[in-house]
């Protein structure tokens, strides 16, 4: 019992550095480690065993010795050795931020490829806007406070399918829905009842806490958040800062690289029966970016490392409104520091600003 009590506190005071140093959203991640639940899995269950073991050892009436209990009782404490040098090992790692930052963008990467499992062809047209007739509409409101976590798209679609009806969502997945705010929107008002209501409101998962199940901004918030406080003048570390924009490039090349999920859901084909809002890849860039674009203006290396973040995701697209995009906020970066950095960093930043213009079309 005693190593239990010293794997909860080796947990917890890993839990208070990540919760203090990085941020407190990615306390999720460290409680679901698989690692984790089975060392405090193994040594209960030693504990366990011992305690059941226990009352077969008796030296009254007849003495008595449970041979191959109590030997599996000493080889269960050998491994449980090896699994506590195995857990030191495992945490000294999972407390590293790089270690983070890395595990952050390959869940993220994950959701990216659940959500959009289709890559990016070179023909691939944008996805066309319906007519939205006009018509009466009823405003379905949430129940519950809480963000918007998942979406049962495929669920929705067949309500509204039985029914005859065209869904509108109001609020995007990660988005926070007060309690009695209009989180969609129904065509055919005169048939919505409370049973109907209910069905469409079954298809939101709303929850309390953001997570990445279709939320692929909240895993660049987790790697932002980071940044920032790396940062801030309290911690000062900017290679920090500098992992966490190489991460968020990663994340972005992998989201331009595929077919953005559709937002316009028909059944049967040329009938439209769900309309819900996904991220823009604007929306993206602003999480992943302005923030530590704006806090950067007085830090070269981490302005150098955006500069060439955009880089690199201009030279993975030949779509000619992504690339103005990102050419236009690498242009951004240059001004905002233009006040703040000697001549002599604004001229790297300028060289490496013609870098990403110059950058041929893949």
């Amino acid at each position: 019992m005693t190593v239990v009590s010293i794997v909860f506190a080796i947990l917890l005071m890993t839990l208070t550095l990540a919760s203090t140093q990085f941020s407190p959203r990615i306390l999720v991640s460290f409680v679901r480690d698989r690692s984790t639940q089975w060392t405090l899995g193994v040594f209960l269950g030693t504990f366990s065993y011992c305690m059941a073991a226990l009352p077969a050892a008796r030296s009254l009436p007849n003495a008595f010795v449970p041979v191959v209990t109590v030997t599996g009782a000493m080889l269960l404490a050998l491994v449980c050795v090896g699994w506590l040098i195995f857990f030191i090992n495992h945490i000294s790692q999972s407390i590293s931020v790089n270690h983070i930052v890395d595990r952050i963008a390959r869940e993220t990467e994950d959701v990216i490829d659940e959500l959009m499992p289709r890559r990016r062809e070179p023909l691939d047209l944008p996805e066309s806007v319906p007519h939205d007739a006009a018509d009466d509409e009823a405003n379905i409101r949430s129940r519950r406070s809480g963000y918007i976590r998942f979406v049962d798209v495929g669920y929705l679609v067949a309500v509204a399918r039985s029914y005859g009806l065209r869904v509108r969502l109001a609020r995007r997945v990660g988005h926070f829905v007060p309690q009695g705010v209009v989180v969609m929107r129904v065509s055919k008002g005169s048939r919505v009842t409370p049973e109907l209501e209910a069905h469409l409101l079954a298809a939101l998962d709303i929850g309390p806490a953001r997570t990445m199940q279709q939320d692929v901004e909240f895993g660049v918030i987790q790697i932002v958040d980071i940044a920032l406080r790396a940062m801030s003048p309290a911690v000062n570390d900017p290679s920090t800062a500098i992992s966490c924009v190489d991460q968020l490039s990663r994340i972005l090349i992998r989201w331009l690289g595929r077919v953005h999920p559709p937002a316009y859901v028909y059944s049967p084909p040329h009938v439209l029966r769900v309309a819900l809002p996904w991220i823009s890849f604007d929306g993206l860039l602003d999480t992943a970016f302005e923030q530590l674009r704006h806090y950067a203006q007085s830090d070269s290396a981490v302005s150098l490392r955006l500069l060439r973040a955009y880089a690199d995701i201009v030279s993975t697209t030949s779509n000619p409104d992504y690339r103005s995009t990102l050419v236009q906020r690498a242009r951004r970066v240059v001004a905002g520091c233009a006040a703040h950095l000697p001549e002599d960093d604004l001229a790297r930043l300028r060289q490496r600003l013609a870098a990403v213009e110059a950058e041929p079309t893949p």
